[in-house]
């Protein structure tokens, strides 16, 4: 047993860091009652942080609940399925599927939208580490035009299932289910909040998008791509108004066609 007495606070709080996974209420305990009010203070700092891991692990675990009942029913290989791009004026469609091992838990492991882009980097590594597979499908703008982003957001999903190096039993799918596949599913709405899977491939399906448009921003620049990531801010639709349509905008989204018709009264 660690003998806190005859350390220094420094020397306390180096162990306690180093040691955070040993860290236990028994040895919080024998700190609160030590006479220095240094090591008082970080028992306290430590109280506050072990409360903090166990209700981030009680949240973990509350997320596999949809993949647990699923589970139950005797299917074992799960994926969780979602899009990233749906809304933007530009840029391509992302799908993501991923299959999780049972009870990964993921520490920040959350719908992308509730993650700062450092955090959803972090966890894009840790996911694909971590995942027993994953599959990303990818719907350009210009099939986007042509089917609507409705048959688009299926295809790409599609796409994305077919890419698994493992095929699914079942499939949990944020906000609507999958026409035409011969595989279970079960739709949820607010998914990504809702499912470890899910949460999972709208983190991988953000990520890859994010990229794709800041690589657009340096092959189309002006429009602010980077930043924006192709929605229609007003920074973005001011750049449409000045510089006109690039060629990775889609062209039936009413913003960009408001843009073109303009165009098109202007030269006649």
């Amino acid at each position: 047993m660690q003998n806190f007495d005859m350390m220094t606070v420094k020397e306390i709080k180096e162990w306690l860091n180093q040691n955070s996974f040993r860290i236990t209420t028994a040895i919080l305990g024998r700190l609160r009652s030590d006479p220095r009010c240094g090591v008082k203070n970080l028992a306290k700092q430590w109280e506050k942080e072990l409360k903090k891991k166990l209700l981030e692990s009680e949240r973990l675990h509350h997320l596999y609940r949809y993949e647990a009942e699923v589970k139950q029913r005797g299917y074992k290989i799960i994926a969780g399925v979602d899009e990233a791009g749906r809304g933007p004026l530009a840029g391509p469609l992302i799908a993501a599927a991923v299959i999780l091992p049972q009870d990964c838990l993921i520490e920040n492991l959350n719908d992308s939208k509730k993650l700062t882009p450092r955090q959803r980097d972090k966890l894009y590594i840790e996911i694909i580490e971590n995942a027993i597979a994953y599959g990303i499908g990818q719907v350009s703008h210009e099939i986007i035009d042509q089917i609507n982003i409705v048959q688009a957001t299926y295809l790409a999903m599609e796409k994305a299932i077919n890419n698994l190096k493992i095929y699914p039993e079942y499939l949990l799918v944020d906000g609507l289910t999958i026409p035409g596949l011969c595989i279970a599913q079960k739709g949820i709405i607010k998914g990504d909040q809702k499912s470890a899977s899910i949460a999972a491939a709208s983190i991988l399906a953000k990520v890859t998008r994010d990229r794709i448009m800041e690589k657009m921003d340096l092959l189309y620049p002006g429009y602010g791509f980077a930043r924006h990531k192709g929605y229609g801010t007003k920074e973005h639709l001011l750049a449409l108004k000045r510089l006109g349509v690039s060629p990775i905008h889609r062209k039936s989204y009413e913003p960009v066609q408001q843009i073109l018709n303009s165009k098109t009264v202007s030269n006649t």
